[in-house]
């Protein structure tokens, strides 16, 4: 009942008992329940004496205690999202797969996915609107531990989806090392992603599904710029590539760790892109 709305204007005092066991909102409602007068109001968050409380409890309270100001709801929200995760809107899991990809990448995703849906199969999108989607089946983001703020964490992201050619990438990497130290691997693996993905639009490639054992890739519409290439690269793989059925490019490899997965990936798609560009020119 109080969360929920209960005014008494004289009260300026409250007391919430266990406040690890609560949400970030409930908190920040409760709050919000004194202080409602020209008296100024005192909430008092308490917690076990003896014991831990868990790292995402901690995250909470240290933003109930930051944002002391009016209006901070849409804040909180972000603070609230970049805690806990989102689930995927578009499907029955309700996981956190935005804290695994990061929230820029997530709602490029989720952008493509409903101008997907709502396509009406006589090419909406347009040539220059089009972004492949890579799935390395690894993390790709910038973690917490690396950069603690969250607007400037969503800035970095804007930059690295606007990054165009390797050299500014090298130059983004060398800004992120100066700034905030060694790159993770999850920051690595985000730079490598768009450096791919540039490649992927010149080689007609929209989506990537990589994993330790190869890659099945999906060209846009279903074609590609240069079949004949394309056979003649399948049959120079030994036997470890295969055009399915479905148009979906099947390339079977053993790779050790995400570095070496990256790399081959790179280079495979850096020949694809070749061997378009040569069906075009």
């Amino acid at each position: 009942i109080i969360e929920s709305g209960l005014d008494i204007p004289a009260a300026n005092t409250l007391i919430v008992h266990r406040a690890d066991m609560f949400g970030l909102a409930q908190l920040y409602q409760l709050r919000g329940r004194v202080g409602r007068s020209k008296q100024r109001g005192y909430a008092y968050l308490t917690l076990p004496e003896r014991g831990t409380i868990p790292e995402s409890a901690e995250k909470r309270l240290a933003v109930m205690q930051a944002l002391d100001t009016l209006g901070a709801g849409f804040q909180l929200a972000s603070h609230d999202l970049d805690i806990r995760g989102a689930g995927n809107l578009l499907g029955d899991e309700q996981s956190g797969h935005i804290r695994e990809v990061g929230i820029e990448l997530y709602q490029q995703m989720l952008e493509e996915a409903v101008a997907a849906a709502r396509a009406d199969g006589t090419g909406a999108d347009s040539d220059g609107e089009w972004s492949p989607q890579i799935n390395i089946s690894a993390p790709v983001l910038i973690p917490e531990g690396y950069v603690a703020e969250l607007a400037l964490r969503l800035s970095l992201y804007r930059r690295i989806a606007a990054l165009e050619d390797g050299s500014r990438t090298e130059a983004f990497a060398a800004e992120l090392i100066d700034r905030f130290g060694p790159i993770p691997p999850e920051v690595s693996n985000l730079l490598a992603v768009v450096g791919i993905k540039r490649m992927c639009r010149r080689a007609g490639v929209e989506r990537v599904d990589a994993g330790p054992r190869g890659v099945v890739i999906g060209f846009r519409g279903d074609a590609f710029a240069n079949p004949a290439g394309l056979v003649v690269w399948i049959s120079g793989q030994g036997g470890s590539a295969k055009l399915r059925p479905d148009h979906r490019l099947v390339v079977s490899r053993g790779w050790r760790g995400i570095d070496e997965r990256l790399s081959g990936l790179r280079r495979m798609i850096r020949d694809l892109a070749r061997i378009a560009a040569d069906g075009a020119g």
